[in-house]
């Protein structure tokens, strides 16, 4: 693009916009700092945020640089119908946590970890099994947002990409580590707050400054027949479906959503993922329309890679205090979800690797978990900076690991309403899915004749585990069923015979059906009665009571004028 070039800005203001936005992030964090830190606090804030901070930390952690870099990406890949896959369906998932996320507070309302929970209903391996795979997905999502932070700033600034990504992985790191999570949804209020106005300005000024709607008028010969069709079956198969499966297992198996399911008042849970099912969609949907005008204009990403698209077209069409505003918005987009990943990743080794397995429960000291879970933010953030120089698209990244979580999903759902799933059947269900997931995904042997008919024999038992569990958490076991039984059914003669040839969706469904069938099969046989009340017993607090409500007393002040009950 002609005028990219001179888009960009002098590095005097370069780093001025980005001192001005992490320090006045890390003089947020200071002011909630404490001399004393507590375990819990750091990991949880106390179990008892209120509804304007935790709504606004579960949307910005939600609404990530990532996603508005991969919805954009849909847009110009699939049509107009790529970012209502993306942003709508990202948007329902979130709201299909809280039903399952009031099943697991009340089975344990002080946990820290989901893996933490599966210690308790399970043992050991089900516990590392859940947080091993955390890990490796949070590293993943902090490598992501490395990776659209390097590349907004090589593109808008005299600056390499890899000076972009170690500048964006300081900054993020000097206001989490001292506070964790505490810092992490503090911060979180402030720029969702920023976001939600930046794109209320920003996305319908690109959109006129490029001619709309005249522009989709004159462009429309750009697009192919599936990307001007918004009932797009291309679209549907290669990223609404997957996405769906995808989003669903992070729903569940995500620990820096579970974080802030263990952090909300326990009665504020449905008010906030309510609002933040709003607050994602909207804002996603919105930015995903440029990667649509994008396409429409013709245009072809620099260097080829579309996940330039969304800060090329903000260069191109926007005046420079509206690019600063967008840059401001992108930094902040990606610093939220990357201190959550921080924040989980601290939280996982703080307490289900030495929390639980290293030092005992009785025996953990809070001191050294708070020194572990600072050395694991300064380990991880050199981990994701290593890997984000690879560069890997953002779009494939995220579908990769929701479709890997998705062999958690039945198993982890399971054990807090089951009383008869074992260790056993959860980790045996596990590892089975995913030896079955990992060569359908990556196509390691020819997904042709009687194994290409296997494969979706078992996509079609997918659908209808996918769709009865978004069913079973607002309505139950029977409609669930019923749900699932007819999805199946009537998915049979249409998938059936082609669907392996959608390797992503495929590699997903598998995962749930396998996982779902080992796990049930072994369940039915065992003679297990577990008592869910032994949970609360096994999982609590590390430090004491009292210093848990004291260390996050500013927390409640703040947010006391945005919570509905007062």
């Amino acid at each position: 693009m002609d005028g990219f070039d001179s888009a960009q800005f002098s590095i005097p203001l370069i780093i001025f916009l980005l001192v001005f936005f992490y320090g006045g992030t890390f003089w947020i964090s200071t002011r909630i700092g404490k001399k004393q830190e507590n375990a819990d606090g750091y990991m949880t804030a106390g179990n008892n945020i209120g509804y304007g901070i935790s709504a606004g930390s579960m949307t910005a952690t939600w609404i990530w640089a990532s996603s508005m870099y991969a919805a954009a990406t849909s847009g110009y890949t699939y049509g107009i119908s790529g970012p209502i896959h993306y942003g709508f369906w990202g948007a329902l998932m979130i709201l299909f946590i809280y039903p399952f996320g009031k099943r697991i507070r009340a089975v344990a309302p002080r946990a820290h970890t989901l893996a933490e929970v599966m210690y308790a209903r399970h043992g050991r391996s089900s516990q590392l099994m859940l947080a091993g795979s955390n890990l490796v997905g949070s590293l993943i999502s902090l490598m992501s947002n490395f990776i659209a932070g390097g590349v907004l700033i090589s593109l808008l600034s005299p600056f390499n990409f890899t000076q972009g990504v170690v500048t964006i992985a300081c900054g993020v790191l000097l206001y989490t580590l001292w506070s964790g999570f505490r810092a992490s949804v503090l911060t979180d209020f402030v720029q969702v707050l920023a976001m939600l106005g930046a794109v209320a300005v920003i996305v319908p000024f690109i959109f006129f400054a490029a001619g709309f709607p005249a522009a989709f008028e004159t462009g429309a010969a750009n697009l192919t027949a599936q990307q001007g069709n918004f009932f797009s079956s291309d679209a549907f198969l290669n990223q609404g479906a997957p996405y769906i499966a995808a989003v669903l297992a992070y729903a569940i198996g995500n620990q820096t959503i579970a974080q802030r399911l263990f952090a909300v008042r326990e009665d504020l849970i449905k008010p906030t993922f309510i609002t933040a099912t709003i607050g994602y969609g909207s804002m996603v949907i919105g930015v995903g329309m440029i990667g649509v005008l994008a396409l429409y204009l013709g245009v072809e990403p620099t260097g080829g890679d579309t996940n330039n698209l969304i800060p090329q077209m903000a260069a191109e069409y926007l005046p420079a205090i509206l690019l600063i505003v967008f840059f401001v918005m992108i930094i902040g987009a990606l610093s939220s979800t990357a201190d959550s990943d921080l924040a989980a990743m601290s939280s996982i080794v703080m307490a289900d690797v030495y929390g639980q397995n290293v030092a005992g429960k009785g025996e953990a000291d809070p001191k050294v978990m708070l020194l572990i879970g600072r050395l694991t933010m300064v380990v991880a953030t050199a981990l994701a900076v290593t890997f984000a120089s690879f560069q890997l698209n953002i779009l494939d990244l995220l579908v990769f690991v929701g479709a890997l979580w998705g062999a958690l999903v039945f198993p982890v759902i399971a054990s807090f309403y089951w009383k008869k799933v074992t260790n056993k059947a959860f980790t045996t269900s596990v590892v089975v899915a995913l030896a079955v997931f990992l060569p359908v995904r990556f196509e390691w042997i020819p997904l042709t004749g009687a194994v290409g008919l296997f494969v979706d024999a078992l996509s079609v038992v997918g659908i209808g585990v996918v769709l009865g569990l978004m069913c079973f958490g607002f309505f139950g076991l029977r409609p669930a069923m019923v749900t699932g039984a007819v999805a199946a059914v009537a998915s049979a003669p249409f998938v059936i015979g082609f669907l392996h040839d959608y390797a992503t969706l495929s590699g997903s469904l598998v995962a749930y059906a396998v996982s779902t069938i080992v796990c049930w099969a072994m369940s039915t046989s065992s003679d297990m009665e577990f008592d869910f009340a032994d949970i609360d017993k096994v999982v609590g607090d590390f430090d004491d009571g009292s210093a848990v409500a004291a260390a996050d007393s500013d927390l409640d002040d703040i947010d006391d004028n945005l919570d509905p009950t007062h």
